[in-house]
């Protein structure tokens, strides 16, 4: 399969962010699954000034309408890890600066002709590539899609966020910069609230939109996540697919097997618990500090004479006098460090048998990934998109890989860490979650599958 993809940067070339290493971590497994992506970005001077980048001057040369202007550009290649071809785009007004976005703590003021003009050369590469799917990345290619069905340029087209916070919203006189008819200018284009929105384009024209999992794609469809698309997001919800992330087990480790009892012993004397017991640990942070507050009301009937329960992070203000009330009752037996560091979150989470959520869990879920990683089995209060990750236990068909509860209620948190501490025999269950797949290997399976999805129902043939 051809992959055309472009974005506004990717790691090593480019980088003021996480995304641009996901960028080059699904590339680089797309390529190692044997399919051939290119990848365009823009000839920043940092890439070009970089020794260590061998870019050539490529054959590619062509001008693009941006506005009532002509403008040129050239084309540059080289290789980025994994065996990703780079493409760059070439232009000295637009790309020879000190920074990507800005300087001086302010965005240019050209941002909307700089990516415009980015995303129309992208889109004549892709006429001359002709490639198979065009996978645009981020909020400065998101018109990427707009460009492609105005010019019934046959190809697929997707289109990954990669957060809503940065949506490229400019005034509506930049829309002339596009070239496109005016009817392009509406509530179902690119007009929002007045102005030209860059991300609402993207996911209104796109065949799909990628989002980090389906607790994102449920998430991201609210008020409190969706930086005011949520409305959007919602009318185009068919075509939203949550495909996670790969974990990047240099950052988030797998510790063996064997070493739990070990550490027990050493998180046992630091944070001052009684030993002999078993670790449920609660991280405030995996779940945006909801449902602290019910976790410490449950303290005082959990059955602590088995189990050791170890809070990490800061506690909101309104759970202050909650908490003291449960350290000093439950002495030995809960441990709150709000202070946490990397080699105490490891030490923790290698000697946690239990990870409670007692709220809903954050979208990114990297701590619910890792924890299933490491064999720690989760205690979750159910909420959109869980399922994509954890599925309850069944004690009859011994499949599931962790506990759910349905309510948000005392008594359903109870049940749900009453029932994990009471199974006889988990060592199935922790089994099965060490061989949970969130790696990029699986995700760019889940992006090909994708793709030929997309393909067949554009009647376009399926690649290999």
């Amino acid at each position: 399969m051809k992959i055309l993809m472009a974005g506004s940067e990717m790691a090593p070339f480019a980088r003021t962010g996480d995304f641009a290493d996901e960028i080059l971590a699904l590339a680089a497994h797309l390529c190692e699954a044997g399919h051939e992506v290119t990848m365009v970005l823009p000839y920043y001077r940092c890439i070009r000034e970089d020794k260590s980048v061998k870019a050539k001057r490529a054959k590619h040369k062509f001008s693009v309408p941006v506005g009532p202007s002509r403008l040129s550009a050239e084309i540059f290649e080289a290789s980025a890890p994994g065996g990703v071809q780079v493409l760059f785009v070439a232009r000295e007004e637009f790309f020879d600066r000190t920074g990507i976005y800005g300087g001086e703590d302010r965005d240019y003021q050209d941002n909307s002709a700089r990516f415009i003009f980015f995303t129309k050369c992208v889109l004549e590469l892709a006429r001359k590539l002709g490639p198979d799917v065009v996978h645009a990345h981020g909020w400065p290619t998101a018109l990427l899609p707009v460009f492609a069905r105005d010019q019934r340029l046959p190809v697929v087209t997707v289109f990954t966020p990669h957060g809503l916070e940065y949506q490229g919203n400019f005034w509506s006189y930049d829309f002339g910069l596009t070239n496109l008819p005016e009817e392009y200018f509406s509530a179902r284009g690119l007009e929002f609230f007045g102005s030209m929105n860059f991300l609402k384009a993207g996911i209104l024209f796109a065949d799909a939109v990628v989002l980090p999992g389906r607790r994102h794609v449920a998430e991201m469809q609210t008020p409190e996540f969706g930086c005011g698309l949520e409305s959007v997001l919602r009318e185009q919800s068919h075509k939203l697919e949550g495909i996670p992330n790969g974990l990047r087990e240099s950052a988030w480790p797998v510790f063996p097997v064997g070493e739990r009892a070990g550490a027990v012993e050493q998180l046992s004397r630091r944070a001052g618990l009684e030993p002999g017991g078993r670790i449920l640990l609660a991280d405030s942070s995996a779940t945006n500090g909801a449902g602290i507050d019910l976790l410490l009301e449950a303290l005082d009937r959990l059955p602590l004479e088995d189990l050791r329960a170890v809070l990490l992070g800061p506690v909101e203000a309104a759970c202050q006098r909650a908490l003291e009330i449960a350290t000093r009752r439950q002495a030995g037996r809960f441990a709150h460090l709000p202070e946490v560091d990397a080699p105490l979150f490891h030490l923790a989470l290698s000697a946690s048998e239990f990870l409670v959520l007692p709220g809903p869990v954050e979208p990114g879920g990297e701590l619910l990934m890792l924890s299933l990683r490491n064999g720690v089995l989760p205690i979750a209060a159910h909420c959109g998109g869980l399922r994509q990750l954890v599925q309850d236990f069944d004690p009859v068909t011994g499949e599931g890989n962790g506990f759910v509860f349905y309510k948000n209620t005392l008594e359903a948190l109870l049940d749900a860490i009453n029932r994990a501490a009471r199974s006889p025999d988990l060592s199935h269950m922790e089994k099965s979650a060490r061989m949970s797949d969130f790696s990029w290997t699986s995700s760019a399976a889940r992006h090909v599958t994708l793709y030929n999805r997309l393909l067949a129902a554009s009647g376009r043939p399926v690649a290999a």
